[in-house]
């Protein structure tokens, strides 16, 4: 077992929200906006994607207005959707998807969902309910991105919803913030149905685990005003537990379904008394146990009117691995609980492409319209770059070429001379104006230069027509020229008339 951490937590914090980012997109909706039956408002996804087609699903599988309408992409290795954020705050991510056989081929496709450059999970739709994935972390830039991207030949990915939820910076934060956790299991015991916004004021999904194989459902007769959790349970969340039928019963608990080999996972388990005990032939006492080890020094003791969460962070778990809650020696009743938290620790958090290149790549797209519609990490994670690009492999990667032919350009090319790794630009069989920008000559590393079938016009700069190594195209620009009106095709380095 890897080394863990492991507190009870007991300051009392009144339940408080500062969250900038509440952003619901129901993909594929041609609605601008409208309120569900949470009092959750969604906007249709055409302000955030302009790529793909969207698609209702088959009306006998419809389940909710949100998952009947979906996006899907036939082009692009990816495609991604970019949401505003800060940077360095704390966002739960959602994407959810429900193929609801839409394209009537009954063959729910495979494929790779991504967040801000990393690898999140590969998406299996094949189920009869929409499946949903959640992801907690701390953001290195100012937007959030949500991709999908195809990994199969004729397996199309799509999307049916996003969800952005900013939550306390302090939430979740018992771990190493450079990486994310993705949800295994966010559980209620004892709740009838699925907890979530508006009792959840940050919106997490709490789905109900009632009573059975031994074990019963228990309210709670008080009301919690207050919480002493970290992690801000809502109050209907610890308005139920479950607790086994006699005192010297054990609890058996489900974290969810892991492999042969432990995997690194954050859990947190919440503790709230049901009822006002007798102290003098009352007492409810218990361990956590992780393989018949306990996980504390001391036993648990659920305060009344109150709740105790116990936190475990780089735990190692295999599904090999039991937690079971068992009863102290002196304890007069059986062991309970009112909710559980189970995330599995993902990879380092990537930096992303290099910043002088997403400088550059945001001055192209702010001079051309076509290439706006391109969103998320430009070259992570690899192979996914955007189509008119190569990166480099370096662990935050460069941008080495830009093949932009036949893009419909028109205008004038920006000035992008921070890109300064690229080794190849392919500008050909647009409808580029002006005068070729000698910045191009400043970059250290150009060996390729395509810029012919435009409408350049003005000389050719020196520094361009003199730079060592440079293969120099510029045919088809009938207004370029070298002097005067005295206008040269140029094929190479080599200038010939």
């Amino acid at each position: 077992m890897a080394i863990h951490i492991i507190f009870l937590l007991f300051s009392l914090c009144i339940l408080s929200t500062s969250a900038n980012v509440f952003v619901s997109i129901d993909c594929g909706s041609s609605k601008t906006t409208y309120t569900d039956e949470n009092l959750i408002v969604w906007t249709g996804d055409e302000a955030y994607m302009q790529n793909g087609e969207s698609k209702v699903v088959q009306t006998s599988n419809s389940v909710s207005p949100v998952m009947d309408t979906l996006r899907v992409f036939t082009t692009r290795k990816k495609n991604c959707y970019s949401i505003e954020a800060s940077k360095g705050e704390r966002v739960i991510v959602r994407a959810s998807f429900f193929y609801g056989n839409y394209d009537g081929l009954s063959s729910p496709p495979s494929f790779d969902l991504h967040f801000d450059g990393n690898y999140w999970v590969t998406v299996d739709t094949s189920g009869a309910e929409y499946a949903y994935y959640e992801a907690t972390y701390v953001t290195r830039l100012d937007y959030v991105s949500v991709c999908v991207a195809q990994t199969k030949p004729g397996q199309f990915p799509f999307i049916s919803a996003i969800e952005v939820r900013s939550v306390e910076l302090t939430m979740y934060s018992n771990g190493d913030q450079n990486y994310p956790l993705h949800l295994i299991k966010r559980v209620a015991y004892g709740a009838n149905e699925t907890i979530r916004y508006i009792d959840d004021p940050y919106d997490r999904l709490w789905t109900p685990a009632v009573g059975k194989n031994g074990l019963i459902n228990v309210p709670s007769d008080t009301f919690l005003a207050t919480t002493t959790a970290l992690d801000q349970p809502p109050t209907p969340v610890l308005q139920n537990a479950v607790t086994a039928v006699t005192p010297t019963t054990t609890i058996q608990l489900l974290v969810g379904s892991f492999p042969p080999v432990g995997v690194p996972v954050y859990l947190n388990m919440y503790f709230s008394e049901v009822a006002e005990l007798d102290a003098t032939t009352q007492k409810r006492s218990f361990q956590v146990l992780m393989d018949n080890k306990p996980l504390l020094d001391q036993p648990v003791v659920p305060p009344y009117g109150d709740c105790t969460e116990l936190y475990a962070n780089n735990l190692t778990v295999s599904s090999n691995t039991s937690f079971t809650l068992v009863p102290t020696d002196d304890s007069t009743l059986p062991p309970l609980i009112n909710a559980m938290e189970v995330f599995l620790i993902g990879d380092l958090l990537t930096d992303g492409t290099n910043a002088k290149d997403v400088e550059g790549l945001s001055s192209l797209q702010n001079a051309f319209a076509t290439l706006q519609d391109w969103g998320g990490d430009p070259c992570l994670p690899a192979p996914y770059s955007w189509d008119w690009i190569n990166c480099s492999s370096d662990p935050v990667p460069r941008v080495t070429t830009l093949y932009l032919s036949s893009f419909d350009l028109t205008g004038v090319v920006p000035d992008f001379s921070t890109m300064d790794a690229l080794e190849t630009i392919d500008f050909h069989n647009n409808s580029l104006e002006g005068p070729i920008p000698e910045f191009l000559a400043t970059l250290p590393n150009l060996k390729q230069l395509n810029l012919a079938s435009n409408q350049f016009s003005g000389p050719i700069p020196d520094s361009l027509s003199k730079k060592n190594g440079l293969n120099l195209v510029v045919t088809s620009n009938p207004d370029l020229c070298t002097s005067g009106n005295s206008c040269k095709t140029y094929t190479s380095s080599s200038l010939t008339e």
